[in-house]
């Protein structure tokens, strides 16, 4: 799913906010409790409790990794193994945040997740994301929009 968004902020800006995890969880409510965060570079990894809308229950903590492309995308997936075996084992992550200026300060950002479960879990979880995931994901950029425009 992507969603897409035009915010009053320079694309280095936007990127950077998201590469801030902590601000960035502010905004994010996917983003749960945050054991620990490094950044090396353009590369962050972060430890944390994920919690998909509508989903009961604790996920399994996990480890992510956010690779910034100056200038252009952050992409997310987990972090290889041996890191998250029993993420890796229950599902397929991948995310991205696109920022394109449009004018002068203005920037287009695109955010698309993309989630696939496990044959088992892919039945009762699937159609639950397929209705919250996206007024999720609105109002996060919705709230990206609000911090940086603030």
């Amino acid at each position: 799913m992507i969603v897409q968004e035009t915010i009053h902020c320079t694309p280095d800006e936007y990127l950077e906010f998201v590469m801030d995890v902590g601000r960035y969880a502010e905004i994010d409510d996917k983003i749960g409790s945050i054991d620990w965060v490094r950044r090396v570079d353009n590369l962050v990894e972060f430890r944390f409790r994920p919690v998909l809308p509508g989903i009961p229950g604790p996920a399994p903590k996990l480890v992510s990794q956010m690779r910034l492309t100056p200038g252009l995308r952050v992409d997310v997936r987990y972090a290889p193994l041996p890191r998250n075996r029993l993420n890796h084992r229950l599902s397929r992550f991948s995310a991205s945040f696109e920022a394109e200026a449009v004018a002068d300060g203005v920037s287009r950002v695109r955010r698309m997740i993309s989630i696939d479960f496990a044959p088992f879990l892919r039945w009762p979880l699937e159609p639950i994301l397929r209705r919250r995931l996206p007024a999720d994901v609105r109002e996060e950029m919705r709230g990206a929009k609000r911090r940086l425009e603030s």
